[in-house]
């Protein structure tokens, strides 16, 4: 009983966290902002091509 009970608990906290992540889309601000630091320390760098 123990178990299940607990079971239930860590589905129950799966079920809630991914609604939150998913409700204010925080998956696709939290890319949002590594592409923005991706792209700050890609930026930085001098660049010299030759073609």
């Amino acid at each position: 009983m123990k178990f299940l009970l607990k079971l239930l608990k860590v589905l129950f906290t799966v079920v809630a966290v991914l609604f939150v992540v998913y409700f204010w889309n925080l998956d696709q601000k939290v890319l949002g902002w590594a592409y923005k630091q991706v792209n700050a320390m890609f930026d930085r760098k001098k660049v010299n091509q030759v073609f």
